[in-house]
């Protein structure tokens, strides 16, 4: 499903999100509270677009019908490093593209139904990185760090 041009979410961004799969999701409900919800299906369709399947997610879901705008945080929590994605998301519930959607969780092995995804066109990416990387210290040494304490 990934285009040969580039977009607006870097390659390596791409391949993390697809690499960790775990986003957490943040939305706002209708009464102006913030919502955030951890999503295990996040992939990138796409170098624009990312998507989440509604498994357990109707909160989030009713929140991104009457406010379509969406964070989603996606962090490799040995490395330490990760993105923010904001942008505008469509709620998929029937079509073509929502069957192509679920076939590619098929192939990631997702065995949880799927009636409903959301796909969000990305507008803005940015890195999250741990203070512990402006000390010099290396992704190798972190991660190593992560492997003695456990």
């Amino acid at each position: 499903m990934r285009r040969d041009e580039p977009g607006m979410i870097p390659d390596e961004a791409v391949e993390l999100v697809n690499r960790v799969r775990l986003g957490y999701v943040a939305t706002v409900a209708k009464d102006n509270t913030p919502n955030l919800s951890p999503k295990g299906s996040v992939f990138a369709m796409d170098s624009d677009h990312l998507v989440f399947a509604d498994i357990r997610s109707p909160g989030t879901v009713e929140n991104l019908r009457s406010n379509p705008i969406v964070e989603i945080n996606v962090v490799d929590a040995i490395s330490r490093r990760g993105y923010r994605f904001r942008g505008a998301a469509t709620i998929l519930e029937e079509g073509d593209e929502l069957e192509d959607i679920i076939a590619a969780y098929k192939t990631r092995n997702l065995k949880s139904e799927i009636n409903v995804a959301v796909k969000i066109k990305v507008e803005t990416v940015s890195e999250i990185r741990s203070p512990l990387y402006d000390l010099g210290i290396s992704e190798e040494d972190i991660r190593d760090s992560f492997k003695d304490k456990n």
